[in-house]
């Protein structure tokens, strides 16, 4: 597989990768949707629960603008 022109060099499936946590649910209980990332090849997502809250935790490469976005807060 290559690089597409909009893929960075580090978002193939060996770049490193962080992870963050979200809520799966909306304040009225509605469950989010989530959509795959189309900025790292490594991304995934899975259903954690952390101190009894369910949280979604993406997986994404570090280089990934979705990612950088998420993690600062954005």
């Amino acid at each position: 597989m290559t690089d597409t022109p909009e893929r960075k060099p580090k978002t193939t499936l060996d770049a490193p990768v962080g992870s963050v946590d979200l809520a799966a649910f909306a304040d009225d209980g509605t469950a989010y949707e989530i959509f795959a990332c189309h900025y790292c090849l490594p991304w995934h997502a899975e259903v954690v629960v952390v101190e009894g809250e369910i949280l979604v935790r993406e997986w994404h490469a570090v280089d990934c603008q979705d990612f950088q976005e998420l993690i600062d807060g954005d």
